[in-house]
């Protein structure tokens, strides 16, 4: 669907009445900090021009139904006093989870009709679910008059994709879509959900960030990633610590050689020092911005692909060929974004080398005899927001 006009007319053939609004919220990548909202870390997502869109009605039987034009099959029809975590529902769990959520948190949402689109890869690490998840919190917001703020309804949605779909995730992602803004990555201290907007002008730099989108697909229920979190507060209370963000970087080291003395897992070992060192990459890339100095950041993006493929252990083949590969063609720097085993990769490339990199990026999949990725630019864009 590629505009307001096409979506409003799917809606009316759909539900025989014109919604009563058009609303819009963009899937992310991450640039630097990876598996540490969950620890209370820091983030530093930027929306992407890729969104899911919501044309939305309010109903007040008690009715939910939601439709999308990207998955095949009728409407789905729920009952909102009927809604009850982990029941399925395939794709529509997630709106249904918004729902519940607010009606959990004693809002009165009496039911609507909902008609979905998307132009967010899924599958892809850009945070297809958490588009959905917002673009039905803000619409639901408005349309109820809820008076929830941006942060508001992204803890909402995590809590939908917690506690209803069930998926561990931090808060990262439903930030990202609800409160970036153009032109800015968003630096998100995920303790206290403090904010700040980093400029991020890549173009006035004569730079370009690319996402390459492995193709290949993770599913994020499956287990690793509750495994790693598990991990993660396995090593904060072997260290008597309340979440690994109490650790600072100058500590690590000491940190880690009490685990190893008290016997911990290996893999505790590990993920302990990934999140601790990542944080410490966010804020080495924003003092590099801060200071306008963006093509410095490229090493430590490739710095933090090394320790999410070494220390946590979730990338894959294909992801790592991303980076190894456009580092050799002389990007600035690479690494895998989002949740990892597939997914997407981010590069960031001169503007004059991007159409060379993202060549030798092709032929080196085409070598390896993997699928082609998909390679786009991502732009910094708007969050979460009324388009209609």
């Amino acid at each position: 669907m590629t505009d307001n006009a096409e979506l409003v007319t799917a809606f009316t053939e759909l539900y025989g009445t014109a919604p009563e609004g058009v609303w819009a919220a963009p899937g992310r990548v991450n640039l630097i900090g990876e598996y540490t909202d969950f620890n209370d870390g820091f983030v530093m997502p930027l929306a992407l021009p890729h969104t899911a869109r919501a044309a939305v009605a309010r109903r007040t039987d008690g009715e939910l139904r939601l439709h999308s034009t990207d998955v095949p099959g009728g409407v789905v029809q729920l009952r909102v006093d009927e809604l009850a975590p982990h029941s399925g529902h395939g794709w529509a769990a997630y709106p249904a989870g918004v729902v519940w959520a607010l009606c959990e948190a004693g809002h009165q949402v009496t039911g609507a009709d909902i008609q979905l689109t998307s132009t967010v890869p899924t599958g892809a690490g850009l945070s297809s679910s958490a588009a959905l998840e917002v673009v039905t919190a803000l619409a639901l917001n408005d349309l109820f008059e809820l008076g929830l703020s941006a942060s508001e309804l992204a803890v909402l949605a995590q809590r939908a994709e917690n506690a209803f779909v069930g998926v561990p995730c931090g808060v990262m992602d439903q930030m990202a879509s609800a409160c970036c803004t153009d032109g800015h990555a968003l630096h998100l201290d995920t303790r206290d959900l403090t904010q700040r907007q980093v400029s991020f002008d890549l173009a006035a730099h004569g730079l370009r960030l690319l996402v390459v989108d492995t193709r290949v697909k993770h599913a994020l229920g499956d287990g690793a990633y509750a495994e790693r979190r598990a991990g993660c507060e396995a090593g904060a209370r072997a260290l008597g610590i309340g979440t690994l963000r109490d650790l600072p970087y100058d500590g690590l080291d000491a940190a880690l050689d009490t685990l190893a003395g008290a016997g911990a897992d290996e893999s505790v070992v590990r993920y302990v020092r990934h999140v601790v060192s990542d944080n410490a990459r966010v804020e080495q890339v924003i003092a590099l911005l801060d200071a306008g100095d963006v093509r410095a950041a490229g090493p430590v993006l490739t710095a933090g692909h090394v320790s999410l493929r070494d220390d946590l252990r979730v990338s894959c083949p294909e992801l790592d060929l991303v980076v190894s590969a456009a580092n050799a063609a002389g990007a600035l720097g690479a690494r895998m974004t989002g949740g990892g085993f597939g997914g997407s990769a981010i590069v960031l490339v001169e503007e004059a080398d991007g159409d060379a990199v993202t060549k030798s990026v092709l032929e080196a999949f085409t070598s390896a005899g993997y699928a082609t990725p998909g390679v786009f630019p991502a732009v910094p864009s708007a969050g979460a927001r009324r388009t209609g």
